[in-house]
């Protein structure tokens, strides 16, 4: 992957277009607002395999992320970021949910890259179809 400098920020031709990054979010996806997409769609799509491996598919999953919090100092890095995962499917259980989403923390590559780094909360509802 090449990043080439525009006069808002940097450009890279991926197969899917062109993604522009920029601190002007008019201007393109902010970097940090790339870093909490990846996890939280990285948490999301390994949750949706290890309920196919658990043999209760999901009919859907959602990943809102509820809050992020940055520092105030210059870097303004992430401290903080909450997913919240809904699940939807009626053969998914309460009991099975823990187990779940440990599975999920412990096999999402995103996740994994950020621990002790950025405080990540994960909370989770199961919505029956």
């Amino acid at each position: 992957m090449k990043f080439h400098m525009t006069e808002h920020g940097f450009d890279t031709e991926t197969e899917f277009g062109t993604l522009h990054i920029s601190s002007n979010e008019e201007k393109g996806f902010r970097p940090y607002q790339l870093m909490v997409a990846s996890i939280a769609a990285c948490g999301g799509g390994v949750m949706r395999k290890v309920l196919d491996k658990m043999r209760v598919p999901a009919d859907d999953i959602t990943v809102e992320v509820k809050e992020v919090v940055r520092s105030q100092d210059d870097a303004s890095r992430l401290l903080k970021i909450h997913l919240h995962f809904t699940v939807i499917g009626s053969t998914i259980s309460e009991e099975k949910m823990p187990r779940i989403m440990e599975l999920t923390e412990k096999n999402c590559s995103m996740l994994q890259s950020v621990i002790g780094c950025i405080e990540v909360v994960k909370t989770y509802e199961i919505v029956a179809k």
